[in-house]
């Protein structure tokens, strides 16, 4: 499950800066002696590195400050909005080139438990955001209206993921995306299917049963539409290819993590993906390493569970014996709640860093082609930092967290914590 909702932060509220004992980053050595393309163009796309002090340093300066739980945040493609989402039914988007107005207020409708996910359509003008219920609302948001109410002042219509001929209960749903020409959605939901929307036709398209729990992340791999990446807490990614789904079976299965995925981001070309897990690590794959089947393996961490207590320290040093990641990256801590993680924006970073939300209120950048943690933005927030967004242009990235703040970290604002430079 994704979410602990019988217990408040005032019952679980120690951090894990001692517990961690810093970062401890691998890179797959044999991956890179034959199979090195992918950290290769990384580098090439990045040109000379500068100390990540250069880009990210001051702040962080206060956005907004709600009185409940920020769960989810997103720039939109051009870097002129940004989207933040909280518990108390609150969708708002700021104005990034207005001083961070407010630019939406958008009030959520039939809220189960939270908002769960939200996604912006690439043309700017829609937004979706899910709860633990099987309706998905969309919401107008080109319009000049500021405020905004359930079929009141603009159009907030729901979606309906349950009409479909073989679901027999009610579920919720945790990830929701557009379709590069924001025609789709694709959505994960707890009853462990991946759901697929057509927009067009106002219908429900595809359900697909993919794993044997909720499917916390989905994704699609690239602009065609075609591939379909998600993750489960059965331990699992997996690969989807609509083109040839008639026996329901993945085009591929990913094993490595230990425990299950809460996040997936792909780099956007079609074969290279990470994924943020509860056994405290983000790994990357190459698609052209999945096998048909998930090979057997006596999981021996099933007792624990993520939303109660700290990661056992027994299990650290715990490996799949079949792990097919080309790299991982340890360093944050994955607790309570379905933390993000992401690839940096490739027009100013070429995709160099890895950045991720931690329970331990900070955020971590590591270096993709050495697996170090070259940052951690910390010393601001009193709880959990779930989602995170770098501005696809400048040198800004936004926090969003438990504590209800909405903080950003750019040039001009910062307490840093550099634990080395990325040259």
């Amino acid at each position: 499950m994704g979410y602990g909702m019988s217990r408040m932060e005032e019952e679980y509220s120690e951090h894990e800066d001692q517990n961690n004992g810093g970062s401890n980053s691998q890179v797959n050595n044999e991956f890179l002696n034959t199979h090195n393309d992918i950290f290769h163009m990384t580098q090439i796309r990045s040109g000379p590195s500068e100390s990540l002090r250069k880009s990210i340093v001051d702040g962080p300066e206060i956005v907004d400050r709600m009185d409940s739980r920020a769960y989810v945040s997103q720039f939109s493609a051009d870097g002129s909005l940004f989207v933040a989402g909280f518990q108390g039914s609150h969708i708002r988007i700021y104005d990034v080139d207005k001083g961070w107005k407010v630019h939406r207020d958008i009030h959520a409708r039939s809220l189960r438990w939270t908002i769960s996910d939200a996604s912006l359509s690439p043309d700017q003008q829609f937004l979706v955001y899910s709860s633990l219920a099987p309706i998905i609302h969309i919401v107008n948001v080109g319009t000049a209206a500021k405020q905004s109410y359930a079929n009141i002042t603009d159009i907030h219509d729901g979606l309906d993921f349950s009409q479909h001929e073989d679901v027999r209960y009610t579920f919720g749903i945790f990830s929701v995306k557009f379709s590069s020409d924001g025609r789709e959605l694709v959505a994960g939901s707890n009853d462990d299917s991946i759901y697929v929307y057509d927009l067009v036709a106002n219908k429900l398209t595809l359900r697909l049963p993919a794993h044997h729990s909720d499917v916390n992340t989905v994704a699609f791999a690239d602009e065609t539409g075609h591939l379909i990446y998600s993750g489960s807490d059965d331990n699992l990614c997996k690969v989807w290819d609509r083109r040839c789904l008639s026996t329901e079976e993945p085009a591929g299965v990913l094993t490595g993590h230990l425990h299950g995925i809460t996040h997936i981001d792909s780099r956007g070309d079609g074969r290279c993906f990470i994924s943020n897990g509860k056994d405290q690590a983000i790994k990357m794959w190459d698609i052209r390493k999945m096998t048909s089947n998930a090979d057997s393996y006596e999981d021996r961490t099933s007792n624990w569970d993520y939303r109660y207590s700290r990661y056992p320290q027994q299990y650290k040093q715990l490996k799949h014996p079949h792990d097919q990641s080309i790299a991982t990256y340890r360093g944050h801590s994955v607790l309570r709640t379905l933390i993000r993680c992401y690839f940096s924006p490739a027009y100013s970073t070429g995709q160099k860093y890895i950045y991720t939300g931690s329970y331990d209120s900070s955020v971590c950048i590591y270096d993709v082609v050495s697996g170090s943690q070259v940052a951690k933005l910390k010393g601001y927030h009193q709880l959990a930092i779930r989602d995170c967004s770098w501005h696809p242009f400048d040198p800004m990235l936004v926090s969003s967290s438990w504590d209800g703040r909405v903080a950003k970290w750019s040039r001009s604002s910062c307490q840093q914590e550099e634990t080395s430079d990325l040259d």
